[in-house]
């Protein structure tokens, strides 16, 4: 299959860890997930030479009604049969998976800053799992409904869900054998907390979503007080508060999202419920993210109550600190020294080594 792949924009990390039993195939035969060898992309433009598979296309989710979801899925990059799935859906909502997440983050083949071409990525994360992108719920991306009704009922019910609500979902469809699921894990980047001191969830806003530069955020952290009640004090900071509306004004998020149907106040009751079944859960976010503040994760989490088993420590990648962590009981939360809204992108090594630490189920690295 031909392949032309655009830039689109999005933010908000959430990740499903799944077995790879009965859900990630062989190259060599059908794929369990919707997808099959036609579906295999043959002749993406520019695409550096790689060795491993990768496959694009629709899993129609209604037939009745013409709905369909856009995925991208890349097999590991060495023995796919044996590495675990992870299913990658970026936030919003409204926002594609394939734009920020697998071009932009942590997939193998990140479009240039020109936007004119591609390039692989040394860090990129299906060198220790295979990788699905998925663009959910319709209107994200390529994702699309025939029944136009359907985009005025979106909602976190009408999607599938997200993370951690999807979570949720599939402990409790699991109690029916014929449909589990065998999920290992969430792990869930830049949680929002700003609806209140009990909500923790994943919900991003519009000014985040838009590709800024360096010079910009600096000029914004710089000049803007953001702890102060009037945060744009200064003519600096209103410049660069503008810059950013501008090139937001510019990317095509699509307006049906401003009626979201469907959205709980508050998923604290849904983490209590994941931590009592032993589900694996790790939070992290960059220490200089503007927008969703660490402090203001780590005052969501104190409302959850949990015993610390495991004092605020320096983690490690290449000899360096790379940001701090506390582990709860049942619950990961750590730090990125340095890093803003999309992690990915100011740290790739250091959050190759954080992912690849969650998968095998031990601490972030802890010594030098």
């Amino acid at each position: 299959m031909d392949y032309n792949m655009t830039s689109f924009y999005t933010f908000v990390l959430l990740v499903l860890f799944l077995s790879s039993l009965n859900l990630v195939s062989s190259r060599h035969r059908k794929l369990s997930y919707g997808g099959d060898n036609g579906d295999l992309v043959t002749n993406l433009p520019g695409q550096p030479p790689v060795d491993f598979q990768h496959y694009a296309g629709y899993v129609t989710v209604n037939e009745t009604n013409g709905r369909a979801l856009f995925y991208w899925f890349f097999e590991a990059m060495t023995k796919p049969e044996e590495k675990p799935l992870v299913l990658w859906l970026n936030g919003g909502p409204g926002c594609s998976s394939v734009g920020y997440g697998a071009t932009q983050e942590i997939g193998p083949f990140l479009v240039d800053t020109d936007g004119k071409g591609i390039k692989f990525n040394n860090f990129s994360w299906n060198k220790e799992a295979n990788m699905l992108f998925l663009e959910s719920p319709i209107g994200v991306g390529f994702s699309y409904s025939n029944t136009t009704s359907e985009y005025a009922q979106l909602g976190d019910d009408f999607t599938g869900k997200y993370v951690p609500e999807l979570a949720e979902l599939i402990i409790d469809r699991n109690n029916n054998s014929s449909l589990h699921i065998d999920l290992k894990g969430i792990l869930l980047g830049n949680p929002e907390t700003s609806y209140g001191e009990d909500w923790l969830g994943v919900v991003d806003y519009a000014w985040s979503h838009a590709v800024i530069s360096d010079e910009t955020y600096k000029k914004i952290r710089r000049s803007c007080d953001f702890n102060s009640s009037d945060p744009w004090k200064n003519e600096e900071c209103t410049q660069g508060v503008n810059e950013v509306l501008k090139q937001y004004n510019e990317i095509d998020i699509n307006d049906i999202f401003n009626g979201w149907t469907q959205s709980k106040r508050s998923v604290i009751p849904i983490y209590k419920k994941l931590i009592s079944v032993g589900l694996r859960i790790w939070l992290y976010s960059g220490d200089t993210d503007g927008r969703v503040p660490v402090l203001s994760t780590r005052y969501s989490l104190s409302i959850l109550d949990l015993p610390i088993t495991k004092q605020w420590s320096p983690w490690y990648n290449e000899k360096e600190v790379s940001g701090w962590y506390q582990e709860y009981e049942g619950l990961t939360f750590a730090t990125f020294r340095g890093a803003g809204h999309a992690v990915p992108c100011f740290k790739p090594s250091n959050s190759l080594t954080f992912f690849t630490s969650f998968l095998l189920g031990e601490s972030p690295p802890s010594t030098r």
